[in-house]
């Protein structure tokens, strides 16, 4: 998982309107309610049939924490699916997101301007369209390297060119990200 696609996931939990369920036995019950059988539960966890059960009647409470991770992760990816579906969609059609981030942006730009790149950190809020984009190429399965170009070039119109007002030949890599959070 690429550093986009962990924000834009980081993104959609904070859509969610209540808690996913906490204790062992509870995320066991509602992953067997969303994937149906122990052995599909058992897979996703890459443990028997046998440990699903005893997890699932509270037998064994307390799984070792690689597992514990990956129950965590299995049930936060199923959580509230249609919540996190109208967030993105009211994003896409009408928000927008917003892109706070520290990272090394480069530029291709005419003769006699600066093209150093550096470090910068910008908090800068994207058009629905670029939202619209980003969404759809992560639910086509692109590589963090499309999604990046993506959030760039929304960073590149947005903010380096103010919406066409200057810089019309400036062109903006973003490369080297310290961090990047999303938001919508």
């Amino acid at each position: 998982m690429g550093e986009i696609d962990e924000a834009l996931r980081r993104a959609d939990e904070e859509a969610f309107t209540r808690e996913p369920p906490r204790s062992t036995r509870a995320r066991v019950n509602f992953l067997l309610g969303k994937v149906g059988t122990t052995r599909a539960v058992a897979e996703l966890l890459g443990v028997t049939r046998r440990s699903v059960e005893r997890y699932r009647t509270g037998e064994r409470k307390h799984p070792p924490k690689e597992i514990a991770d990956r129950l965590e992760a299995e049930v936060r990816s199923r959580w509230q699916p249609r919540v996190r579906l109208r967030r993105r969609r009211e994003a896409a059609a009408t928000t927008g997101i917003t892109v706070e981030t520290r990272a090394r942006f480069g530029y291709t730009a005419p003769i006699g301007s600066t093209d150093d790149g550096r470090m910068r950190r910008l908090t800068v809020h994207l058009p629905p369209a670029y939202a619209s984009r980003l969404f759809e190429a992560r639910r086509r399965g692109e590589s963090d390297r499309q999604l990046r170009s993506i959030v760039a070039e929304g960073l590149q119109e947005v903010y380096f060119k103010d919406g066409g007002r200057r810089a019309d030949d400036l062109e903006v890599a973003f490369t080297d990200i310290d961090y990047i959070d999303v938001s919508f």
